[in-house]
Parts: C-alpha cells; sequence; structure tokens
C-alpha cells in the first residue's frame, strides 16, 4: 500500500477560514462536524478540484476525467467502485485519518429509482443530478480531539497539484468577503394545511388497509434568493449544532445541510448507522425542557415508530454484513440539538468479506428513518402523496474512500438552492396512531429555524 502525503498546518485557523482559501476552486465541498457545540463528531473534511466526477441523470452516467467526457450507463455504484479501485489504497501510518481521499459528494433521494422501479407523479422542477460524486486527490482534515489541522495527498495527486493545494491552505487570504445572500421572497410551502391533512389521511388509510406501518409525508418550502450560498450557511451553522452539516457547490446548484443524523459509517470493516425517529421542541426554561425530553423518552408512539425503523435498518445492513454481527447497543437514547430534542437508536455491524461499503450503500438506500416501512411502498406512496420530487432532501452526502471507509448524512434540515430559488423540506413518520395536527406542527418545528434565520 502506497502512503499518504501528510502536512501539519496550524490548527488556529478555523474551519470557516480554511474553507474560505479554496472554495473559489471547482466543486468545493465541507463536511463539518459543529464539534465545538455539540461534540458528538471529531473531523472537519474538505477539499475542491475534484481529478473526475460522477454525474448521474434519469439516463445514464456522465464521467468526466482527464480524457474527457464518457456517457456511461452501468450502475452508478458500479462506477464508483471502478474510480476508487483505479485510485488504489494509501496508508496513512499512525495518523488516524477518517478520509484517505476517494469519492465525496451527494446521492439525492430519487436515486432510489436507480435501485428499484418506482411509479412517476410528482413533478420534477428542480434539475440537479440522481448522484453527483468527485473524486478527490487531496483534503484538509481538522481533528478537533487532537487540535490538529492535515493537508492531505493521494500518491496519485501530481506534486504540481499538491504544492498548488498546499500553498493555497498555508497562506493568509485576502479579506473574507462581505457577506452578500439575502432572500427576495417569503417561503411558501407547496401543500396547505387542508392539504397536508387531506394526505395525512390517505396514509391512515394505507396504514388500516395494511399496505404500510409508517410513512414519511413531507412537505416543500420555497423561497426566492439572490447572492452568495455559502454566507447563507455560515450564518445558519452558527444558530445550529448539527454534527453531519456539509456545504457543497456545483456551477448549477449548492446545497446547505445542517442536518443532525447519520445514515452509514464504515470504519474498518464495522458499521454503524443511527436513525432517528421521534422530535420534541425545546424551551429556554430548563425544567420544561426537561419535560419535553422525558416526554419523548417515554412516548410509546414514538418508542414503537423508532423501533420500526430500527428493524427495517437491521435488514437493511444484514444484506451486506457477516450473518449474526447486526445488533442494536443503543435504543431510544434523546439527543438535544439547538431547536430540538430526538429519539435516536444505534445499529451496528460487521461487513462481510465479499462486501464493501459500495454494496451497503446500495442495499440500504435510501434511509429507512426517512421513507417508512415498508420501504418499497412507503417510497410509492410517497410519490404518489408528495406534489414534488425530493431532489436532494433525504438523500445523504458522504465519502467513500480509496480504503473502503464511509461516513453519511441524512440530508434532512437541507436546504437546496438552484436557480435563484432555495428550497427546504420539513417532513415525519406518520403511523396508525398518529395525531394530523401534531404532525403538521412537528413539520414547521424542524426546519423554521432554518427559515427564519434566513428571513
Amino acid at each position: 500500500m502506497t502512503q499518504l502525503f501528510i502536512k501539519n498546518i496550524p490548527y488556529q485557523v478555523s474551519t470557516e477560514q480554511l474553507f474560505e482559501r479554496i472554495r473559489h476552486l471547482p466543486r468545493p465541498v465541507l463536511l463539518d462536524s459543529s464539534f465545538d457545540s455539540n461534540g458528538t463528531q471529531r473531523f472537519d473534511i474538505m477539499s475542491a478540484d475534484p481529478v473526475a466526477t460522477l454525474i448521474t441523470n434519469e439516463s445514464g452516467t456522465l464521467l468526466h476525467n482527464s480524457t474527457g467526457d464518457h456517457k456511461k450507463t452501468e450502475s452508478p455504484f458500479a462506477l464508483i467502485k471502478e474510480q476508487l479501485a483505479e485510485l488504489g489504497e494509501a496508508d496513512s501510518g499512525n495518523i488516524e485519518l477518517p478520509f484517505h481521499c476517494g469519492a465525496l459528494g451527494y446521492f439525492s433521494y430519487d436515486l432510489g429509482r436507480v435501485i428499484e422501479e418506482l411509479p412517476a407523479t410528482a413533478e420534477h422542477d428542480v434539475s440537479i443530478p440522481l448522484m453527483d460524486l468527485g473524486i478527490y486527490l487531496w483534503a484538509l482534515i481538522r481533528d478537533h480531539k487532537l487540535k490538529t489541522t492535515y493537508f492531505i495527498a493521494h500518491p496519485a495527486c501530481s506534486e504540481e497539484q499538491r504544492l498548488a493545494m498546499l500553498t493555497l491552505a498555508i497562506e493568509e487570504p485576502a479579506a473574507q468577503p462581505k457577506p452578500d445572500f439575502k432572500l427576495t421572497s417569503e417561503f411558501s410551502s407547496n401543500m396547505t394545511v387542508a392539504e397536508y391533512k387531506e394526505k395525512y389521511h390517505h396514509i391512515i388509510d394505507y396504514i388500516k388497509a395494511g399496505d404500510c406501518y409508517q410513512v414519511n409525508l413531507a412537505q416543500r418550502f420555497k423561497a426566492g434568493y439572490q447572492g452568495d450560498e455559502w454566507f447563507a450557511y455560515q450564518h445558519l451553522s452558527q444558530r445550529t449544532d448539527a454534527p453531519f452539516s456539509a456545504y457543497m457547490k456545483t456551477e448549477n446548484y449548492a446545497l446547505v445541510s445542517l442536518s443532525p443524523e447519520r445514515f452509514i459509517e464504515v470504519k474498518q470493516g464495522f458499521v454503524e448507522t443511527k436513525p432517528i425517529k421521534g422530535t420534541r421542541p425545546r424551551d429556554k426554561d430548563p425544567e420544561k425542557d426537561r419535560q419535553f425530553a422525558q416526554l419523548l423518552k417515554n412516548s410509546t408512539k414514538d418508542r414503537a415508530e423508532n423501533l420500526m425503523i430500527v428493524d427495517l435498518l437491521r435488514n437493511d445492513l444484514s444484506k451486506a454484513c457477516e450473518l449474526g454481527s447486526v445488533s442494536v447497543p443503543k435504543l431510544f437514547d434523546i439527543e438535544g440539538y439547538t431547536n430540538v430534542h430526538h429519539l435516536v437508536s444505534t445499529v451496528q455491524g460487521k461487513l462481510s468479506a465479499d462486501k464493501d461499503a459500495v454494496d451497503l450503500l446500495e442495499g440500504s438506500f435510501p434511509g429507512g428513518s426517512i421513507t417508512g416501512a415498508p420501504k418499497l411502498r412507503a417510497m410509492e406512496i410517497i410519490e404518489e402523496l408528495e406534489p414534488h420530487r425530493r431532489t436532494a432532501y433525504c438523500g445523504s452526502i458522504a465519502y467513500i474512500d480509496c480504503n473502503g471507509n464511509m461516513d453519511s448524512s441524512i440530508l434532512i434540515r437541507t436546504l437546496v438552492c438552484h436557480d435563484s430559488q432555495i428550497y427546504c423540506w420539513g417532513g415525519g413518520g406518520i403511523v396508525a396512531d398518529s395525531d394530523a395536527d401534531k404532525e403538521y406542527s412537528e413539520t414547521l418545528v424542524k426546519v423554521s429555524h432554518l427559515m427564519e434565520g434566513l428571513a
């Protein structure tokens, strides 16, 4: 195995300042752990200027690399494997790193159409790809536990590019530009309260008929905007402690994600997923806040809903994990964030010898916590009832590195910025004993801080 090039650079430079030095490059990506406010994650990862890209639409995948554009009809997951195999593994010695260079980007919720046959009834009005990944040969990684920042480069990275990127990372940048972002209209939903409740009752009818046990129903909010989406991300990240925050910018769109939820992590063959099901608002009064958390912890309905998704994910992980290795070490934990308490469980496993992180992702995508159970029928109902395609919402931003490690988020609390319009979604799982008014209110609680923050 060849050796990564690793260089220490000053930790005192903040994640935002460091990213400011590289974000003018093509296709910058930031995975932000919000370590200082939440403490559940350790590393921030950022990179730009990939050596190749894989962009999937319904007609296939466009591979762009140094030799030009190549239209591919193979599975996008097979193409990821091919690119990572060409790159080859790289050793970091005794330095613990989450990412050793490789694939980094996003998988839309609608990539599920590549995996399963689904109806096409919801309007597809936001033209961003089903999958959009870059192959990155260098990265900046901040380790908040050891208070160290590393510049890393894969052996395939040319010395010229390595030196240019390292110089950027250590040079003092020009003064940060003045924030330039504003909404040009108020956020509006794609359904009225009455329409939401009508769709809610359709789901209850499906549950009573035995079609499903749970369906995640979301409403979409849209506003006009102008300016630089990076400033919107910075503003919201200061107001929100979200351990799976991310910012990604391409020529055609930007993703601004303040997600609290992990999808799947793979580290040296060990697998973990942490589904969220169950939400209560926070309160400024400590006693009331504690009561809200306790009510969530003791809620029969929320625990049952969480357990359904835990069982679904146990099944999904078992497709790629060793027989008998899948377990649930934590069930019904309470995690508190800026605006909500969540009920979170942990499912773990060990990859089978003949499977890798890409197989696991393909067999589990999209995440069960944001579809329902059983997954395929829930996705069919979502397509029938939600007026518009979800695009990035409830998909994932992820890395899969050249050594087979992976981490990925669920793209909730996420804004899609495209063609001077900004979109965000609020949803929740509906089960037999749900209450329509409470479910509607929960969709607002989850994203109101984002919309109000931008307003």
